[in-house]
Formats: structure tokens, sequence, C-alpha cells
């Protein structure tokens, strides 16, 4: 199954007295990059929750968004953290003893500062809550990530389904460069013939085996064979990768790449304009499936 980059999921647990709500988005990036917002409290925990997101995604700007609030009917209650008080007065005595600065730390700007104020459960002695409080936030967060790859993979699936119909118009104009490419060389030789026979005017003898080296030479350069079969050979392997299981996205990238280099090639090569046409047609077709593969994971 292919998956898109994009998604989002949510949800909400109880616990403690508080509702903890989960909020997960992802969108397109190179790697896999997880950044989590969450109660400053929490922090201890970020590498669980950042191992469990990344089992899940393999590619992808993911942001995890914890919050915490009241239930429903509960004030949140809160307590004076007496050690960052302390270690705040502290700090300022310092300024005013050793560097000089005059000046009072007000109640107001004291109680304003990071952590002097905390919720009384975060400021409770470690206990049974606070040992359930991992899994909890792992639960949580489960529940997001499922909805979150629900969506990635009902996406990915209008992605991969779009990308074979794109793949089926690229083997039908291969068919046609396939079917046009020997006319190629019947024209050159039929041209130089009649522009040989316009100059001829009996001064120098016709040499049939020089004209059919000169041929010759002509279907060598502009002999297009490798560069089809190999271009079949990326087409299979594009459907392969987007009928299968795992991360598709680097590896399309790489092919269509591959493809765009041998369609190069073929206009290039190819002295004959119907195919010169054919192959413009394949390049914006590829650019299409570019644009939309880079939004698979």
């Amino acid at each position: 199954m292919s998956y898109s980059m994009t998604g989002y999921g949510q949800s909400a647990l109880q616990f403690g007295g508080h509702k903890i709500t989960f909020e997960v988005k992802s969108v397109n990036n190179r790697y896999c990059e997880v950044v989590l917002r969450m109660p400053r409290e929490w922090t201890a925990y970020e590498d669980l929750l950042r191992r469990l997101v990344q089992s899940h995604i393999k590619r992808g700007r993911v942001d995890v968004i914890i919050n915490r609030e009241p239930a429903d009917g509960a004030a949140e209650s809160y307590g004076l953290n007496r050690t960052a008080v302390n270690a705040y007065l502290e700090s300022a005595e310092t300024l005013v003893r050793e560097y000089g600065f005059k000046g009072e730390l007000s109640l107001a700007e004291l109680l304003a500062l990071p952590g002097v104020m905390v919720s009384r459960e975060d400021s409770a002695p470690a206990g049974e809550s606070c040992e359930e409080l991992p899994g909890l936030l792992e639960q949580g967060l489960q529940l997001s990530l499922d909805a979150l790859l629900e969506m990635r993979a009902r996406e990915g699936s209008h992605l991969a389904a779009d990308l074979l119909l794109r793949l089926d118009r690229l083997q039908e104009l291969h068919a046609e460069v396939s079917g046009l490419a020997p006319l190629a060389v019947q024209e050159y030789r039929e041209k130089l013939r009649q522009r040989l026979g316009a100059l001829n005017d009996g001064a120098f003898p016709w040499d049939e085996h020089k004209f059919g080296m000169e041929v010759a030479l002509f279907a060598d350069r502009c002999n297009i064979d490798e560069e089809l079969t190999r271009l079949e050979s990326h087409f299979g392997q594009c459907r392969a990768l987007l009928l299968g299981g795992g991360p598709a996205g680097r590896k399309l990238d790489f092919l269509i790449q591959e493809m765009n280099r041998e369609t190069n090639t073929i206009g290039s090569k190819c002295n004959h304009l119907a195919v010169v046409n054919l192959t413009l047609d394949m390049k914006a077709e590829l650019e299409k499936i570019r644009e939309q593969a880079a939004n698979l994971e």
C-alpha cells in the first residue's frame, strides 16, 4: 500500500482530573522529522513518543501537539514551586552583590517567571499516577497516529491510482515511439538518395556501397533500442513500487529522473519530427508524475 506524506489525526484521554488532547499532522519532507510540543513538565517522555512516531512513519515532517486542560467541570489547581522561587531570589541577590545591578524583584514579576506556579499534579511527589503517565501518553498518541495513518493511506491510494494511469499513458507513447523509430532510417535513406540524385550530373560515378555505409552510420547514431528497453524496465519497477508495500517516494524520484534522462536521449538521437514530438509529450507526463510522486512517503 502506498502512503501519502500528508495527514491529520487527533484524540483525547482523561487523566487525573485533566483532559489530555493529542493532535498529529504531517506534511511533505525529504526525511522523517518529528516536532513535539507538550507541557514542559513532560519533556522527559519526548524520546519515548518520538520513537513511537518513527516506528510508523518513514518520511515527512510530523508535528505532535499535546495539550492538557481541566476536565469538564473541574478547575485546575496551581501551587507554588518553592525550589524555583528560591533559585530566582538567590540569582537576583547574586546579580546585585557581584555585578552591581540595582532594583528589586516585585511580586508580580516573580509570579510571572517560568516554573514559579505549577499544576499541583505536576508538583506532587512521584506516585502511581506518574508511573501511569508514560503509558497513557503512548496510548493517546497511538490513537492519533492511527487516524493519521488511515488518512495517509486513503490519500496514498488515490495518488497511486493516478500515477498508474499516467504510467499507462507513458507506455502508450513508448509504443508509438517504438513503432516510428525504424521510419527515421527509411526516410533518411530516401531523402539522401533523392538529394544525391539531384546533385549527380554524371560527373562522378554512383557508389552504392558508400551510400549504404552512410545510411548504416546514420542508423547506428539514431538507434534508440537500448533507451526504449530501459524505459520499459523503469515502467515495470514503478508499477511494482506503487502496488507493493512500504515507502516508495524516494525510489520513484530516482526512477523518474532516469526516465527523463532516457527520454531526453531518445529525443536527441532520433532525427524524426514525430518521435521528437512524442518525447515532448512523455516529458510533460513525467513532470506530472514527478509532482504527484513527491507526495508519497
